[in-house]
């Protein structure tokens, strides 16, 4: 599976910006993809992630600000980023993995994308 991200870029504080993520393919008919987020010196962290069954879920910082939302028929997922602050600052990842029918979330992820760059000036 291949994934590719776009969108990233510079803004001021309390700006927008909308992430895409297209994947060549599902690796399966229940999957997870989400977004991650890096900033060196600090671990990797999952923002945002969607499942097959829409099921969502964000990490506290960005709840209310950000959406993750999808496009079966063009495997692509987004994200919303409204009201950026500075701490959203990073290299935005998105990956896609198989999902178990057992889970509705993911815990480690196969696929990667190279990552986007998102610069929020204060």
């Amino acid at each position: 599976v291949q994934v590719a991200e776009s969108g990233g870029g510079s803004v001021q504080a309390g700006g927008s910006l909308r992430l895409s993520c297209k994947a060549d393919r599902y690796p399966s008919s229940t999957y997870c993809m989400a977004w991650f987020r890096q900033t060196p010196g600090q671990e990797r962290e999952e923002v945002a992630m969607i499942n097959d069954n829409d099921y969502r879920r964000y990490v506290d910082s960005v709840k209310g600000r950000f959406t993750i939302s999808k496009d079966n028929a063009r495997t692509t997922v987004f994200l919303q980023m409204n009201d950026l602050k500075p701490e959203d600052t990073s290299v935005y990842y998105c990956a896609v993995t198989w999902r178990s029918m057992a889970r509705a979330a993911c815990a480690t992820y196969s696929y990667w994308g190279q990552g986007t760059q998102v610069t929020v000036s204060p």
